[in-house]
C-alpha cells in the first residue's frame, strides 16, 4: 500500500517566503533546519529515515548506507534532531529515528509560491 503525501496531511502554518516576507522568527526557524538540510550526508539520512517503509530506522541501519563511522552518523542525526526534523526513541542499546512530518511540511511550505 503506498504511504500518503505528506501534503494531503498537514496544512502548512507559515506564509511563503515566495508571497510576502517572513517575519523575523519564521526567518531564523527555517534557516537553521534548512541549515541542516545542507550536508549530503543528513540529506541523505533524512531521505533514509522518511521513506522508510516501516515509518522509522534503526541508527545501526544507516551507518552502511551513508559510508560513514557509527559515531559520524549519530553526529549527523542529532544535527537533524536539533533541527526539529527527526525524533528518536531508544530501544535497548538502539536509538530508532523517525521523521517529523510538520517540520517537513512547514519547510516545503515557506518554499510554494
Amino acid at each position: 500500500m503506498a504511504k500518503p503525501r505528506i501534503a494531503t496531511l498537514i496544512e502548512p502554518c507559515c506564509g511563503s517566503l515566495l508571497r510576502e516576507p517572513l517575519a523575523v522568527g519564521d526567518a531564523i526557524e527555517h534557516a537553521a533546519a534548512f541549515a541542516a538540510l545542507g550536508d549530503p550526508a543528513r540529506l541523505r539520512l533524512l531521505s533514509l529515515i522518511a521513506t522508510a517503509s516501516a515509518g522509522e530506522v534503526c541508527v545501526c541501519d544507516l551507518v552502511a548506507p551513508i559510508g560513514k563511522s557509527q559515531p559520524t552518523v549519530s553526529h549527523h542525526l542529532k544535527v537533524l534532531a536539533d533541527a526539529g526534523l527527526v525524533t528518536s526513541e531508544r530501544r535497548g542499546r538502539w536509538a530508532w529515528y523517525r521523521a517529523v512530518p510538520e517540520q517537513l511540511e512547514r519547510l516545503r511550505g515557506v518554499l510554494q509560491p
